[in-house]
């Protein structure tokens, strides 16, 4: 992961409020207003403190009807979490490789998936859509077992097309299936780009 992306969402989270928002938004999805009251704050000093875990992608929105829900992606602060683990490990050796291929990966996440966590499109490219796969299985829980039912609704969350990227994250080796269950393989058996 690049640098600078790290040391803003480092900046973005290093706020009391904030850090109470994602709080608040690991109990699952609220809209504004609830957010407002259960911390006390006026409407507007949400705004911006939501504006600003929007800008590093720690939360999207949806709309239902005349509201908008805010929705934790735990799947970007997992990946925060072990670059910097990652990057302690590392003692900062190994970085400058770390940040292209971390920027090449968001480069292409970028392109393909909305702020709002939605695919645009499949992409074509190998290693594009498996960067943008490994993107999406990482919003699932290791261990667990799913049923079919279960991961077609997540895969919906991204695209409509539950039906093929179910089909690539067994073909690529993210998931396997038996009797209608599937589950995570280990990291060392996904399909590399």
């Amino acid at each position: 992961m690049q640098l600078n992306r790290l040391v803003s969402f480092y900046k973005a989270m290093g706020d009391p409020t904030r850090l109470r928002v994602v709080a608040l938004l690991a109990r699952g999805p609220l809209h504004g207003q609830a957010i407002a009251g259960k911390l006390g704050l006026t409407p507007p000093t949400i705004t911006h403190h939501l504006k600003k875990l929007r800008d590093v992608h720690v939360v999207y929105e949806r709309r239902e009807k005349n509201t908008i829900y805010f929705h934790l992606n735990e799947t970007v602060l997992k990946q925060h979490a072990k670059v910097l683990t990652h990057f302690l490990e590392k003692k900062g050796e190994e970085l400058d490789e770390m940040d292209r291929l971390s920027l090449e990966k968001q480069k292409v996440i970028n392109n393909f998936i909305t702020a709002e966590g939605k695919l645009k499109n499949i992409p074509a490219q190998r290693k594009k859509k498996l960067y943008v796969l490994e993107h999406m299985i990482r919003g699932l829980t290791k261990g667990r077992k799913y049923e079919e039912k279960e991961i077609n609704e997540f895969i919906k969350k991204f695209h409509d097309d539950f039906a093929t990227i179910r089909r690539e994250f067994i073909i690529n080796h993210y998931m396997y299936r038996e009797n209608g269950v599937y589950e995570l393989n280990p990291e060392e058996m996904w399909a590399k780009a």
